[in-house]
């Protein structure tokens, strides 16, 4: 059995008044200026690193500028620098100790087993893979082999699953096409173009599921004439918390 994503005029007419809406907004041009660019610096080890923790961090918890998720990853020096984990004897209680001294931060345990463990792997002999798929993508590729490349990052760290995969590739600037589907998305496509079935958030935690929806949203901003991260950042944009503009976000 197969099922065919069918993209009508009026779906396109609300897509398109979307961005004119939001065209000016601060998500949507930065969006447009890192994602879309035709080159795009390496990612290095400091910079995957860091990402994937604050990634890691805004999974299933508020991680607006006034949220402790916010402040966290607003701190500078970062906390949890790859230099910091790195001459850490105990990265795991390294790890916890420093979320649990910023407060407010949820499911501590969890999340520092889990940074710990993928930090392990990637000094066990990982980086020089995990950096290669990343650099993959600093050039423009199609839209397979950014999936290929979160599929990578899906099936190697823990704690990453279908969304948290995109969201790590879109905060590091490199994806056009694969984009973190969440409720707010989900939602929006709901409510907004009317599908004959509700798309689920809880079942984009299945990978041939997230791609489904995935395919479909990339044939809708094909026929929109762009590129899925902009409409990602446009439908973010619209409930985006206060104090979003003065905060450099890595969304």
């Amino acid at each position: 059995m197969q099922m065919e994503w069918k993209i009508g005029p009026e779906d396109v007419q609300e897509v398109l008044t979307l961005l004119e809406k939001q065209a000016d907004n601060r998500f949507v041009r930065e969006r447009k200026a890192k994602n879309l660019a035709p080159t795009k610096p390496p990612v290095d080890r400091d910079r995957f690193w860091s990402r994937m923790v604050a990634m890691r961090l805004t999974s299933v918890q508020r991680s607006g500028p006034k949220s402790a998720i916010g402040r966290f990853i607003s701190k500078s020096p970062f906390p949890l620098s790859y230099d910091a984990v790195r001459t850490s004897p105990h990265q795991e209680g390294f790890i916890a100790n420093a979320l649990s001294a910023a407060g407010g931060i949820r499911f501590v345990p969890t999340i520092a087993d889990h940074l710990a463990k993928n930090f392990r792997l990637l000094e066990g002999g990982e980086w020089d893979v995990a950096l290669g798929q990343c650099n993959r993508l600093t050039q423009p590729v199609p839209a397979e082999e950014e999936r290929d490349v979160a599929d990578y990052i899906r099936g190697t760290f823990a704690g990453f699953g279908p969304k948290q995969s995109r969201n790590l590739l879109q905060a590091l600037g490199l994806t056009r096409y694969e984009i973190p589907i969440d409720s707010r998305v989900a939602a929006w496509l709901n409510d907004r173009l009317g599908l004959p079935i509700r798309l689920s958030a809880l079942g984009l935690a299945d990978p041939s599921y997230y791609d489904f929806v995935s395919n479909g949203i990339q044939a809708l901003c094909a026929e929109c004439e762009i590129f899925p991260c902009v409409l990602d950042a446009a439908i973010f944009s619209i409930e985006a918390e206060d104090g979003w503009d003065h905060v450099d976000p890595v969304y």
